[in-house]
């Protein structure tokens, strides 16, 4: 490091050499991120394109939860009143970020608890719960939703 005996005449003393280099690695720095941020950009645009096979992997493991309680409970033949109760409360247990089955879930696990609070004799309650049903299948093919 330079002292200042040993700087040139007219040069500036070292403290502004030193505080001018470290205000060229800050710039340095600055640019550097900037660059990765303008480089992440179009990556990022890829990343979301892809959001389809995201949203493929949420739908897949979301209609897997809706199988599993589905499958649980008294058998939907000989005592739908029971199954129905049964899928109440695990059904709105189930959670996801895709709105349309978001919606599917609420609407079947609604129309199962209308069709229970009815005890299965109010004809509109077991239509809520065949078209819930039927929406529930569309999306979750093999779900094992049941009117």
């Amino acid at each position: 490091m330079l002292t200042d005996h040993d700087a040139p005449v007219g040069a500036p003393p070292p403290s502004a050499d030193v505080a001018g280099r470290h205000r060229y690695r800050y710039r340095g720095a600055t640019l550097a991120i900037a660059a990765c941020a303008a480089a992440a950009l179009p990556l990022s645009a890829c990343g979301s394109g892809g959001g389809s096979s995201a949203t493929a992997t949420v739908t897949a493991k979301t209609c897997q939860q809706v199988s599993a309680v589905l499958s649980d409970g008294p058998d939907p033949g000989e005592d739908p009143v029971g199954y129905a109760e049964a899928q109440i409360l695990p059904l709105r247990q189930v959670h996801t970020s895709d709105a349309e089955l978001r919606t599917a879930i609420a609407s079947l696990a609604d129309a199962y608890a209308r069709f229970f609070a009815s005890d299965g004799k109010s004809t509109a309650a077991i239509s809520s719960v065949t078209a819930a049903a039927a929406h529930m299948n569309k999306l979750c093919p093999g779900a094992g939703a049941t009117a």
